[in-house]
């Protein structure tokens, strides 16, 4: 168990419950981040004392130095200020919980300073999947997932080998819209798409819950994480989102984690792993679901969980360019300059005019996103 870390995206929705974990259990917090979301990020630091704190946004430091002029603590901006945050010494693990790919230098850096990392952001993965697992490897860090799906397959995996694995199962609720067909989609507002059935999230991971690119996204996180090629990894919608993900084995043998849709629960697993500790969260109480179900995915209608299946397997720069195309356009969608069913039509013009590269480094990645987001800024907002 952890006893000092710091989070990376202490305002966002995980973020916030990560700080619930820790004050449950008196674990201390030394830094926390936020993008701009100065008030609160004043009220964690009041509230958890850490030593350092940082904003992405550089234009709110001297803000944020002002409001905390009474406080002993130091105060960070911009991208080197998340590293300086995901680099503090003293700390035992880093939650990396920033949202899309402003998430992935700050992990990286946490990885290379030697601190194990409790895993939410998903696109660190998925742009640089085989870059932070070597450097992981090498250093002997500990990566452990945060998101339900790979919490829950973290743990149908323990005590055994991986070569007895047949297939990961990836469940899904299907969000919103499930059942529905393009026509419909094309109807969807920002206030509908938000309204997951299921899980209380931030805006960008409900919009991505809705096209079906969260999952597709967890599809590349989960190839990563257990080293598992990605036609042994199957998505199964599953609307009760009580089995939050299975591992089938050689032998027949399917086991499946289950549980409340409650987020704080894998964040707990994370933070306290190997440990359990006990917790006051709602229990799942079997006895009022009487049926389990589970449906094949509409990958024809829902074309970014096909996408997302595609460049796993094309590789090199595909996965950033699906993912900045994706930031770009689910940002456009909730200020409601696209209709929903933009979202996917962007995506799949950016992977088809995009010149792939199969060896990529970490700058090639961070060039990849500014270059796709900045032929989309010309196109659709300049």
């Amino acid at each position: 168990m952890a006893k000092y870390i710091s989070i990376l995206g202490s305002t966002g929705s995980i973020g916030r419950q990560t700080l619930e974990v820790c004050k449950l259990n008196n674990i201390r917090v030394l830094g926390i981040s936020a993008n701009s979301n100065i008030d609160l990020l004043e009220k964690q630091t009041r509230e958890f004392r850490p030593l350092c704190v940082a904003i992405a946004d550089e234009r709110l430091e001297d803000e944020l130095k002002h409001r905390l002029r009474d406080f002993e603590v130091d105060v960070f901006s911009g991208q080197k200020g998340l590293e300086k945050i995901a680099m503090i010494p003293e700390v035992e693990l880093v939650v990396s919980a920033i949202v899309g790919i402003a998430g992935l230098m700050p992990t990286y850096m946490a990885i290379k300073s030697g601190h194990d990392v409790a895993l939410a952001n998903k696109e660190t993965l998925v742009v640089a999947g085989n870059i932070i697992m070597d450097e992981a490897k090498k250093r002997n860090i500990k990566i452990i997932p945060i998101d339900s799906e790979h919490s829950a397959i973290f743990q149908c995996l323990y005590g055994n080998d991986k070569k007895d694995v047949e297939k990961i199962i990836l469940t899904a609720s299907g969000g919103p819209f499930r059942g529905k067909k393009y026509e419909y989609l094309k109807t969807v507002t920002p206030d509908m798409a938000l309204k997951h059935p299921n899980w209380i999230m931030g805006r960008k991971i409900t919009i991505d819950s809705a096209t079906l690119m969260n999952k597709g996204f967890e599809v590349i996180e989960a190839k990563w994480l257990f080293d598992m090629d990605v036609d042994k990894i199957e998505v199964v919608i599953h609307p009760e989102s009580i089995i939050h993900s299975m591992v089938e084995y050689v032998d027949g043998v399917v086991m499946a984690e289950l549980g409340t849709p409650d987020m704080r629960v894998p964040i707990s697993h994370a933070i306290m792993y190997p440990d359990r500790v006990k917790n006051n969260f709602a229990k799942l109480d079997l006895l009022k679901y009487n049926k389990l179900t589970f449906e094949k995915p509409d990958m024809d209608t829902f074309e970014c969980l096909k996408m997302a299946y595609q460049v796993s397997i094309e590789g090199g720069l595909m996965p950033t360019v699906l993912n900045a195309a994706n930031e770009f356009s689910v940002d456009l969608f909730l200020r409601n300059k696209i209709n929903f069913t933009d979202i996917q039509d962007i995506i799949k013009r950016s992977l088809y005019e995009y010149k792939n590269i199969s060896r990529v480094t970490v700058e090639d990645i961070l060039h990849a996103d500014k270059e796709v987001k900045d032929r989309l800024r010309k196109k659709y907002i300049n």
